[in-house]
């Protein structure tokens, strides 16, 4: 019998990593769309340059060793979220793959993740097939439907005139540090990033590129502070991103229609876990494999 040990993620595993990603998310591997050997070392090499967060938390994920073979894998990112000026962990998965010889070890890499304390896991791409081994590893759906908006039917704001520009727009507002951060990462990462800007001060926004049946016609919501704020300024932000991007859809994670804005509620459209003590919000999906990589979308 091999033995069988879930380790960390360590500089010199990479290679071997990448073939293992790559041979499991090619034609004829593991669930979801294929992709090639570059976007995984594209990844890696995101993760390698980010900093580490404070705590004994891996760069990289975790692997599946089989006498010094790997068999399995599972990559994660760690964010900072400041929420109410308060730092939270959150951690989330970009990429899943066992060998089929060892399916049966692929719950002690899901159980690793979750047993880091003090952290928000997420898993926001699961395999259908999965669902029963999420939530018995205490893993709880928090949303299950998508949102198909037409920003442009909405209504123009009464309270105040809006601004919407580019996050690369020299501005002389106050804007808050940690949303500006998050914004030019995930810009930097090929979303669209920007803020609305009106008297009382700069609202954040973030949105990813994406595909409804194959075409790519829409635009996921990916931040913002809250969903309401987004209602609000749906319009004007609608016309930025016709303008700029060609899109006129936007794409929110939701549990029920969203009031005040027109289009059409899909249940079962959009299956999101998380475990830990904070139940992530619908409109917040910055530092995923969602927002980074465009996994899911």
């Amino acid at each position: 019998m091999p033995r069988i040990k879930v380790r960390l993620i360590t500089d010199a595993d990479i290679p071997a990593a990448i073939n293992l990603l790559t041979r499991g998310y090619g034609p004829g591997g593991a669930d979801g769309p294929a992709r090639p050997r570059s976007f995984w070392e594209h990844i890696f090499s995101y993760l390698r340059l980010r900093p580490l967060h404070a705590g004994e938390l891996p760069r990289f994920g975790y692997v599946i060793d089989s006498d010094g073979e790997l068999v399995g894998i599972l990559l994660l990112i760690f964010s900072t979220i400041w929420e109410n000026g308060k730092a939270k962990i959150r951690c989330g998965g970009s990429g899943l793959y066992v060998d089929p010889a060892f399916r049966m070890y692929a719950p002690l890499l899901i159980r690793k993740a979750s047993s880091i304390r003090d952290a928000t896991i997420l898993n926001l791409t699961p395999a259908e097939h999965t669902f029963r081994i999420i939530e018995a590893l205490s893993y709880v759906r928090y949303c299950d439907g998508i949102f198909v908006s037409i920003p442009l039917f909405s209504r123009a704001p009464k309270d105040a005139p809006v601004s919407v520009v580019d996050v690369h727009t020299k501005l002389d507002v106050s804007l808050d540090p940690h949303d500006r951060d998050l914004l030019l990462e995930h810009a930097d990462c090929g979303c669209t990033s920007l803020w609305c800007i009106t008297p009382q001060g700069a609202h954040p926004f973030v949105f990813r590129s994406r595909k409804l049946k194959k075409v790519s016609c829409a635009q996921q919501l990916v931040y913002c502070r809250n969903v309401d704020d987004f209602v609000r300024f749906a319009r004007p932000i609608g016309l930025f991103l016709a303008r700029h991007t060609g899109r006129f859809l936007v794409v929110l994670d939701a549990n029920d229609p969203v009031q005040g804005l027109v289009g059409k509620y899909f249940a079962g459209k959009a299956n999101r876990f998380f475990c830990g003590s904070d139940r992530p919000r619908l409109g917040d999906l910055a530092y995923t494999e969602i927002s980074l990589f465009g996994i899911g979308v």
